[in-house]
């Protein structure tokens, strides 16, 4: 319960601050014989802030119950 906790307020302060996750793909665009061309492409995966401030308490609520149960 602890690990899930920490993962949704990393998750939610990150969709509070930059608004998504971006990352890079690599994509082959044309591959004629041994020639080949790619093209990489930036993708973001939004999150909006309301999913990123419910993600955050719910973490927070995650580690705190987490601490409860163990004491």
């Amino acid at each position: 319960m602890r690990i899930a906790g920490i993962i949704l307020i990393i998750l939610g302060v990150v969709g509070l601050i930059y608004g998504g996750i971006t990352y890079t793909r690599r994509r082959d665009t044309v591959s004629i014989g041994p020639i080949t061309a790619t093209v990489n492409q930036r993708e973001t995966l939004p999150i909006s802030p309301i999913a990123g401030a419910v993600a955050l308490v719910a973490g927070i609520g995650l580690l705190i119950a987490g601490s409860r149960r163990q004491a």
